[in-house]
């Protein structure tokens, strides 16, 4: 364990060269932080931190630099991340309640990350199997063409055409429609199954192949395969940090082209909590010069999907983690109220 001191002189470091960009010498510390010790004894703090892979010399100069280790440290002694001003709350707050649907919300909460991260942000869509459906509208476009409309609780809307193997009046439609809704409304999707099984029994024995057709689109639709979505932007970000990564930026680049390497990121939503990911955490070698901040968000107590930033590892964790958690609850209470 390091001691109190060291663990300070560390702060120091990754505080100064996250805001300079410029290697960390121990004249510089002493003179723009208190640190209560002689230069001297500086020196020997940044050699044993050194010496125990937490800082590294990049090249011949006096400096050092953090290392992975040294984030990872940092971050983990963290007392608290930076909070957002009274005013930045507002912004995000109105900025956010002005969509009008959960494509709007994703949409805003992807440039909104953007901005006030400076990184590359990324949001991923309220999952189906953690989502809780609200309602189920059945709609009548031709006498065997039914069209069904799911609606979720954190405002997520899904479209299906069922083609019909016999005309459906309008008086069954409005059945079914009330039966399914007396049954789901309200439920978590995984339980829809179990619960719709036997409805088609309660119909006339003319009308039991329609009802099981609508029944069979819905199950599909609860367990397709695209419905891992998410949304990317602020990519041009990377360009202020070309420096940041010492190869190329290429590698990272493609690596956020792959949406399965961006949910493996993300991680499991139902850990809510903010999530730091520090360098060669990622497994994803392409991202291995990057770190990811993300946190869950969700209308109840439980996370129903992730958002968070990808950037260089030399960033300001303490902003990035307040401004990531700040917006996941502006869009957990939108959803909620949507």
């Amino acid at each position: 364990m390091l001691s109190e001191r060291r663990l300070q002189v560390l702060r120091a470091i990754v505080q100064d060269y996250v805001g300079t960009e410029e290697p960390v010498g121990s004249k510089a510390l002493t003179e723009r932080h208190n640190l209560g010790v002689s230069p001297a004894t500086v020196r020997n703090d940044m050699a044993a931190l050194e010496d125990e892979g937490f800082i590294a010399q990049p090249h011949t100069s006096a400096g050092r630099i953090p290392t992975d280790k040294g984030y990872r440290l940092f971050v983990d002694k963290l007392a608290g991340v930076k909070p957002m001003t009274a005013p930045e709350r507002r912004a995000i707050q109105n900025f956010l309640e002005g969509a009008v649907d959960l494509d709007d919300v994703v949409a805003r909460t992807v440039r909104l990350l953007a901005q006030l991260t400076r990184q590359v942000a990324v949001v991923q869509y309220p999952s189906l199997t953690r989502s809780t459906v609200r309602h189920v509208e059945l709609l009548s476009l031709a006498p065997a063409r039914v069209m069904l409309v799911l609606i979720t609780d954190t405002g997520r809307v899904e479209q299906r055409m069922v083609d019909c193997p016999a005309p459906f009046g309008e008086a069954s439609l409005a059945d079914l429609r009330a039966r399914l809704n007396s049954r789901v409304a309200g439920r978590r999707f995984t339980d829809v199954p179990r619960l719709v099984e036997d409805l088609p029994e309660a119909f006339d024995a003319e009308d039991r192949g329609t009802v099981s057709t609508v029944l069979s689109t819905l199950l599909e639709t609860l367990v397709e395969e695209n419905e891992e979505r998410l949304m990317i932007g602020g990519t041009a970000n990377l360009t202020r940090f070309g420096h940041d990564f010492p190869l190329t930026i290429r590698p990272v680049l493609e690596a956020l082209e792959e949406q399965v390497v961006l949910l493996k990121l993300l991680g499991e939503a139902k850990d809510p909590g903010v999530t730091v990911r520090i360098g060669h955490e990622n497994a994803h070698e392409g991202l291995n010069s990057t770190s990811v901040v993300s946190v869950g968000y969700g209308s109840g107590g439980e996370a129903v999907a992730k958002l968070g930033v990808v950037g260089p590892t030399r960033m300001d964790y303490p902003g990035t983690m307040g401004a990531v958690r700040a917006v996941a609850r502006y869009v957990g209470q939108i959803l909620a109220e949507s």
